[in-house]
């Protein structure tokens, strides 16, 4: 599998989550939403935003332990499981590519706004469409020439946009006339509340972050830095905006705008501030599109890596090292949209996928965590577990019920295709076991015949944390261990380990048996309570081999108070003495790790043993 190529910064991320978000959500619905909750439709924004805080500390946590294409559906599926993995990637692709589609609509309109203006010009549907349409083409090249250029171009639409609002903040700020706060709250708490979910999908573009994680350097620290800082600093431009915008426009005049933040502007700056933020508007729209393109295209990619969809998807251009067919899928996809489809209702049907999206995030991160798989390991960790994530879940779920009828049948047909796809091609291909079967095993105390996702897990952190594997991880991969239940003397437990020994490295048992009694007889081998390294020299040359050994209820030692539960044997012959000294200092670092005796402990099985110790965070010594 072609990894794509990590290309994202820190302010990438940032310019992909702040330009997703700032769209119509401040541009054209504070409006409507005026129309609901009156002035405090200010309050009305503010509780969306901290009603999106789960999901942004969610997706941050599932983002950094499997930084992948698609993350959103890569992180389902592989903790909901495929059926739940597919709905959900197609869930994800549908809704931002018609959120996208939706932003080049909504900028070709703004064109036209502009153009009347300028020009006593008015266009006809159908030149509104070919504008739109032309423009996803421009956007859709773009994304397949290059990440980079694409990230550049997003990074500067953003820093236009943020400078024009903070300017618009700036300068309306003077004229506000607090009159027009007058019945802040006269429409009552529930108007308020209602108007939060219907702004909350003004934050929704957070999520594309996930899907382009495996492009991101140093996800660990970049993804959660960057959708955290995106989060707060949209927000205050959302809250400012909006009070200014609330401030200096007469609330029948607001009502009736399709433009509000523009006809703010015109109060203080006149026609010429019309046409700025008509302009930044635009900017907006822009950042909204094209960040869908980058983000969206990914997740066909990843399903097709999973041979959810056909696996042509997830070829990558060898010129530009970019997912040219899922990019021009997602294109065309979006094109289909801007010509046929009827935008405001599938708006809301986009708007309730990406809740339930937003449901299943905050599912994840509970499933994951309790599945106690040693190698999901999140440089972030969302905060207040599981509290906030069940919380999440539940106003979600009322958020969605608001949404109406139509779009929550839509909703159901949705998840009945996919699982008709998933009847028809996945099941027949897809054999792994996700982490909410890790649950339902520890659950039943049944154990599952495969560690595909632990093992899976265990390399993407590899990648991740950029390890290069030296010589004790090649021994680990390929060493023996003993998994011992029931307290058991030293001198039996070195018996056991004699025979395995003997075989790999070709000699006698019994001599070896002899070598480990006379070793710990010369000095004992328990270096701290719980852990002993005995270590012996065998006949021969070029010899070394490592032997594991976990005892859960112990061994016991003659030299030692308190049984030991982790041991690492190694062997050797005369001339790997240097290396010996080596792999000592390797075992040392590793039993330094925070909670190394209990995660040893609770490993759920020889893979999790040794996956432990590929993880570690020793320091590799790759010159051997």
């Amino acid at each position: 599998m072609a990894l794509l190529k990590k290309e994202l910064g820190l302010v990438d991320v940032f310019a992909v989550a702040a330009g997703a978000m700032i769209s119509s959500g401040l541009f054209v619905l504070p409006a409507i939403a005026y129309t609901k909750a009156g002035p405090a439709v200010i309050l009305s924004y503010f509780f969306a935003s901290l009603l999106v805080i789960p999901s942004v500390l969610s997706q941050a946590e599932l983002a950094t332990a499997m930084p992948r294409a698609g993350g959103t559906y890569f992180y389902i599926e592989r903790s909901l499981g495929p059926l739940c993995g597919l709905f959900g990637g197609l869930a994800d692709w549908f809704s931002l590519a018609l959120k996208s589609a939706f932003a080049v609509v909504g900028m070709a309109v703004l064109i036209e706004v502009v153009l009347q203006v300028v020009f006593p010009v008015r266009l006809d549907p159908w030149h509104l469409k070919a504008i739109a349409v032309a423009c996803c083409l421009s956007f859709t090249a773009l994304n397949i020439v290059s990440v980079k250029h694409t990230s550049r171009f997003q990074v500067f639409f953003v820093g236009i946009l943020l400078a024009i609002l903070a300017f618009f903040v700036f300068f309306g700020a003077r004229t506000v006339e607090a009159v027009r706060y007058n019945g802040f709250l006269e429409k009552g708490w529930p108007a308020v509340l209602a108007t939060a979910g219907l702004v909350f999908i003004s934050f929704g573009g957070i999520n594309k972050v996930a899907n382009i994680a495996e492009e991101v350097k140093e996800p660990g620290r970049n993804l959660p830095f960057g959708m955290l800082l995106a989060w707060f600093v949209v927000t205050l431009f959302y809250i400012g905006v909006i009070t200014i915008t609330v401030g200096v426009v007469n609330g029948e005049e607001l009502t009736g705008s399709l433009m509000p933040i523009s006809l703010a502007a015109s109060k203080f700056m006149g026609s010429g501030g019309f046409a700025v933020l008509s302009l930044a508007a635009i900017a907006a729209f822009v950042t909204t599109a094209n960040a869908g393109i980058l983000a969206a295209s990914r997740t066909p990619m990843a399903m097709s890596r999973d041979q959810s969809l056909p696996l042509l998807l997830s070829r990558v251009n060898e010129r530009f090292k970019t997912p040219h067919l899922s990019i021009s899928l997602t294109g065309a996809f979006m094109i289909i949209a801007i010509v046929f489809l009827d935008i405001e209702m599938l708006a809301k049907t986009a708007s309730t996928l990406l809740i339930i999206l937003y449901i299943l995030a905050n599912t994840s991160v509970i499933i994951m965590r309790e599945s106690k798989i040693q190698s999901y390991r999140p440089k972030f960790q969302s905060p207040l577990y599981p509290y906030i994530h069940i919380f999440a879940i539940i106003a979600y779920s009322a958020l969605i019920v608001d949404m109406g009828k139509v779009p929550l049948l839509i909703s159901a047909g949705f998840i009945g295709l996919s699982a008709a796809w998933f009847g028809l091609y996945v099941s027949r291909r897809v054999g792994r076991a996700s982490a909410v079967m890790h649950v339902v095993e520890r659950v039943t105390d049944r154990e599952l015949k495969t560690v595909t996702l632990e093992n899976e897990l265990r390399d993407i952190l590899i990648e991740r944390d950029e390890i290069i594997e030296d010589r004790f991880d090649k021994l680990i991969r390929e060493c023996e261990i003993l998994d011992i239940a029931g307290r058991r003397p030293a001198e039996k437990v070195f018996r056991r380990v004699s025979t395995i020994l003997a075989e790999r490295l070709g000699t006698n048992e019994y001599v070896l048996f002899e070598k480990f009694l006379q070793r710990e007889a010369e000095g004992g081998t328990v270096i701290q309570p719980g852990l002993a390294i005995p270590h012996i020299v065998v006949e021969g040359e070029k010899k070394f081999d490592i032997l594991l050994v976990r005892a859960v209820d112990g061994i016991d030692f003659a030299h030692a108070p308190d049984p030991v539960k982790v041991m690492f044997v190694l062997a050797g012959s005369k001339d790997e003495r240097n290396y010996h000294l080596r792999a000592l200092m390797a075992i040392a670092q590793i039993a330094q790790e925070k909670d190394f005796e209990q995660r040893w402990l609770a490993a759920r099985d020889n893979a999790a043993i040794r996956n432990l110790i590929l993880l570690s965070a020793r320091k590799r010594d790759t010159n051997l």
